[in-house]
């Protein structure tokens, strides 16, 4: 395995805030994509990779045929891709799995890699408090509300969450989040939690759209960033692990003028 490397990245939010506009995050992201398929013997996609995703029964999103692709090819080279849903694309549901081969991942999810043991989640929803959207998740996963949604006609449904979504972060006036403290940071309160009766070398989440390392007792915590602000990625080499970002003169290359 001499040289081989274990993949993360998160919050990509591919189709914000359209998918014209959102055209060359895509591209940057592939890229990527195919930079690591040289030396990766695993990827984990820790959330948000679609700003909103929902399957119909014979119906899927619009777009994303470059992503998919490319995923494809990584699954279909032996290369398992990990896929955790987050609260954008918690709906999830076959179609990624039967038809790119990646392996869907709804909670946190516990491995030893490289002989070292590793938390991984999203991370929306862990920690303490934060009840009203622990509530508002219990709703979007339950089978009745998935049942009602998928009544609408998708040119309705997928419209109507796109533009809740934009609007929901763009109320928020924030470009990048920022860091609470130890004692705010709801994710790193439950892995404190998970501390007390097992022991892990890393916990890896998403979510926050921040890069972030910190120690955590005999631990490491990390968040991954993001595709927005960031286009950051963990990269694990079985002895360090190391937050990254896509290189600034790809970025600016790609990146379209509006």
């Amino acid at each position: 395995m001499t040289g081989k490397k274990i993949y993360f990245a998160s919050d990509v939010h591919l189709g914000h805030p359209s998918h014209e506009k959102a055209r060359w995050r895509e591209q940057l992201f592939v890229n990527w994509l195919d930079e690591i398929k040289s030396d990766a013997i695993e990827l984990y996609l820790v959330g948000d990779i679609f700003d909103f995703w929902y399957e119909y029964k014979k119906v899927v999103p619009r777009g994303f045929v470059r992503t998919l692709g490319k995923l494809a090819e990584l699954s279909d080279a032996g290369i398992p891709v990990h896929f955790f849903t987050g609260n954008h694309d918690i709906w999830v549901f076959d179609y990624l799995p039967r038809e790119i081969g990646v392996i869907v991942h709804r909670e946190p999810y516990e491995r030893e890699l490289f002989g070292k043991k590793f938390y991984i989640a999203h991370g929306d929803g862990l920690g303490p408090g934060d009840w009203q959207y622990k509530m508002l998740k219990k709703v979007f996963t339950s089978k009745i509300l998935q049942w009602m949604f998928s009544r609408l006609h998708p040119n309705f449904s997928l419209g109507l969450a796109h533009f809740w979504s934009n609007s929901s972060r763009d109320a928020k006036g924030i470009e990048a989040e920022t860091f609470n403290g130890e004692e705010k940071e709801l994710m790193y309160q439950h892995a404190l939690e998970v501390l007390k009766t097992r022991s892990f070398d890393y916990f890896i989440f998403g979510h926050r759209h921040l890069m972030l390392e910190l120690a955590i007792q005999q631990a490491r915590f990390i968040n991954l960033g993001d595709w927005l602000y960031n286009f950051s990625y963990g990269v694990f080499d079985g002895e360090i692990f190391e937050l990254k970002k896509v290189d600034e003169t790809l970025i600016s290359k790609l990146r379209p003028v509006f």
